[in-house]
């Protein structure tokens, strides 16, 4: 009985002009250019969010409260929202197959903030809000971001 590689990278190439050394292709294709950009846009949301919810604390502590009730909500509710959109944002790199659900009803919502934006005449604001989205939601049905993410658990995880 032989002793099988540890490494994948270490298992040799069908093909004998691969030089010893050289980096043996995957049998899993590479992450296409639409997860980089649907997890881009998805962190920077959750960044934005959570710098959101980083400032209502701030205000919540120097600033007068109308309502301490609605404030400790909108913290909670900015931070968590952050912290979930961080994990789609995470997860979607990783090829997850739930983040593409996730991330779309997101980028719903982000187009349904930027379109009275646009329509009340602020355009740069309108802009920033509506094109990242829909760059995002574009990228999250070409097919080859559906084949990539076809995940449904991490390899290496405990059950």
């Amino acid at each position: 009985m032989q002793n099988e590689p540890l490494n994948p990278s270490d298992v040799p190439a069908d093909d004998a002009t691969v030089p010893p050394g050289a980096a043996v292709p995957d049998a899993v294709p590479g992450r296409p250019a639409g997860v980089f950009v649907v997890s881009a846009v998805v962190g920077l949301e959750a960044l934005a969010l959570i710098g959101l919810g980083i400032y209502a604390v701030y205000a919540a502590l120097t600033q007068p409260m109308f309502s301490p009730a609605s404030a400790v909500f909108l913290i909670v509710l900015l931070l968590g929202l952050g912290a979930g959109l961080a994990a789609v944002a995470v997860n979607a790199f990783k090829g997850m197959r739930w983040t593409r659900s996730a991330a779309f009803v997101w980028q719903l919502l982000m187009v349904a903030i930027a379109v009275p934006s646009l329509l009340e005449g602020n355009v740069l604001l309108g802009l920033a809000l509506l094109l990242p989205p829909l760059a995002a939601a574009y990228y999250l049905f070409t097919p080859k971001v559906v084949a990539f993410s076809q995940r449904t658990t991490v390899e290496g995880s405990v059950h």
